[in-house]
């Protein structure tokens, strides 16, 4: 099998194996880099990897519209099912859901998460295991040591990471994530979005990694 993975803008990303349809972090209405429409989006299941607007976004419409699974920190889907979201998987860091294409597992994140003032349980990242290929998408986080470790668990094809500084990890520590986590590619996210995480792209430059800065709206095949 094999797995598309398309940018949607700032952390958005939507993968599919040809028969489910997961996306993670669906921020779009108010996201000025956004490729698509809340209203257009088609998918099974939606993961967060924490609780601010920029991450959460339009999921409790997209989840409405589409009937899908939302995937999340406890404390998040505790609040979605107040919004009147029926399907819900609720996690934390270390634990792993199996799901109908493969399974999501949460990993540890070192940032903040909140929701309009309310407490959104840990910051997290996420390992998507879908189309028997596996990506981590590393969330909001600063570097830290046990990415080598996480990649050395999962093992991961694609890794996802921001470097947009300021509020993340700027290019530099990011170049530093994606050669410990030892994926074959690395998607930069998170960056370019609004002036305060402008970057240049191009310092993020790990070594014997292929970096793929992907266009809002474009998708990346891995076969």
């Amino acid at each position: 099998m094999a797995l598309d993975i398309t940018y949607l803008g700032h952390s958005a990303m939507l993968l599919s194996d040809g028969k489910h349809r997961l996306i993670i972090d669906p921020f779009l209405t108010g996201n000025p880099k956004a490729a698509m429409k809340a209203a257009d989006v088609k998918c099974d299941y939606i993961a967060l990897t924490h609780g601010h607007e920029d991450h959460v976004g339009d999921t409790v419409a997209i989840a409405k519209a589409n009937n899908a699974t939302v995937v999340a920190a406890f404390e998040i889907t505790t609040y979605l099912g107040e919004q009147g979201i029926k399907k819900l998987e609720p996690g934390n860091p270390g634990g792993r859901i199996n799901t109908p294409f493969g399974w999501i597992a949460f990993t540890q994140a070192f940032h903040s998460s909140s929701y309009q003032g309310r407490y959104m349980g840990m910051p997290c990242g996420l390992v998507a295991h879908l189309g028997e290929r596996t990506l981590y998408h590393c969330g909001d986080t600063t570097l830290f040591g046990d990415m080598k470790l996480i990649g050395d668990i999962y093992k991961p094809d694609v890794a996802c990471i921001p470097i947009g500084d300021r509020f993340t990890m700027g290019p530099e520590l990011a170049t530093k994530a994606a050669e410990l986590i030892g994926a074959k590619v690395a998607i930069p996210i998170h960056y370019n979005t609004w002036p305060p995480i402008e970057v240049d792209v191009k310092r993020f430059a790990p070594t014997a990694i292929t970096v793929k800065a992907l266009p809002p709206g474009e998708t990346y095949h891995v076969g």
